[in-house]
C-alpha cells in the first residue's frame, strides 16, 4: 500500500486551552501513540489534512509522518490514523490520534466494506438493501491493507444475504470476526410483509372455525344423548 506523506509539528503547550488556541490557526491538534514511546503531541495543517482525506474518501492509509520541531526535522515513520475527533454540529476535525507501526509486523484496522451492484431483490420485487456491517476487522501486514472490501450484491434476491465469509479477502488478509455475520441483506418490500400479515390473519381465522364448529357439535351431542334419558324417566313416573 502507498505511503501518503504527511507533515506534523511537535506542539509545545497542552491542554484544552492550547488545543482551542491551535484549531484557530487553521491547524488540528493531535497525538501519536505507540512503539513503546513517550506520546507525542502534534499539530498538523488543516488544509492538507482535508485534502488526503477528500482524494482518499473510504480507504484505509498509512501515512509517513515527517515530524518537525520548529522547523527542524525530528524524525520520520509510518503511522494509521487511530482515532478522528469530530465536531457534534459541524463534523470538522477537531483532533488526531495516530499510532506509530511496524511494516514487518502484523495490526488489525478495521476496513471499509462498500456494496457493488445493483441487487436483483430491490430492482425486480422492490426490497430494501439493508447495510448491517460497514467495516472489518482485519490482520495483515501494513503493506498488504486493502483500500477497502467490495460485496457484490447483484444476485442478492428478496431475504438473501452476504456474510463475512462471502466477502473476497485478498491474500494475506485475514479477520477472527464471526463468519456467520451478515454484512448485507435485502429485505421484503412493505407490500410484501403487509400482505404476508394478511395470510397469517387468514390461516389464523380459518383454523379458528372448524374448532368452533367442534365445539358446538359437541355441546349438540351431548344435549342428543341426554334427551332419551329424560323420556326414560317420563315412562318410569307414569307406572
Amino acid at each position: 500500500m502507498e505511503q501518503i506523506n504527511f507533515d506534523v509539528q511537535i506542539r509545545k503547550n497542552t491542554g484544552s486551552a492550547a488545543a482551542s488556541q491551535v484549531r484557530r490557526s487553521n491547524l488540528i491538534p493531535g497525538v501519536v501513540y505507540g512503539a513503546g514511546q513517550k506520546p507525542t503531541v502534534i499539530q498538523a495543517d488543516r488544509k492538507v489534512y482535508d485534502r488526503i482525506s477528500r482524494e482518499h474518501a473510504g480507504e484505509s492509509l498509512i501515512y509517513h509522518l515527517n515530524l518537525t520541531d520548529e522547523g527542524k526535522k525530528v524524525s520520520d515513520f509510518p503511522a494509521i490514523i487511530k482515532d478522528v475527533q469530530l465536531h457534534p454540529v459541524t463534523d470538522e476535525v477537531i483532533h488526531l490520534d495516530f499510532s506509530r507501526i511496524s511494516l514487518d509486523k502484523e495490526i488489525e484496522i478495521k476496513v471499509k466494506i462498500i456494496p457493488k451492484g445493483e441487487a436483483v431483490g430491490v430492482k425486480r420485487d422492490g426490497g430494501t438493501l439493508e447495510h448491517l456491517m460497514w467495516e472489518l476487522d482485519i490482520i495483515c501486514l501494513p503493506t498488504n491493507i486493502p483500500h477497502h472490501l467490495e460485496a457484490d450484491v447483484s444476485n442478492l434476491g428478496v431475504h438473501d444475504s452476504i456474510h463475512v465469509k462471502d466477502l473476497a479477502l485478498p491474500q494475506g488478509v485475514r479477520t477472527k470476526h464471526d463468519l456467520e455475520a451478515v454484512v448485507i441483506t435485502v429485505a421484503g418490500s412493505m407490500r410484501e410483509e403487509t400482505a404476508a400479515v394478511a395470510v397469517e390473519g387468514e390461516a389464523a381465522a380459518a383454523g379458528a372455525e372448524p374448532e368452533v364448529l367442534k365445539e358446538k357439535k359437541k355441546e349438540e351431542t351431548a344435549e342428543g344423548a341426554k334427551k332419551p334419558e329424560a323420556a326414560a324417566k317420563k315412562e318410569e313416573a307414569k307406572k
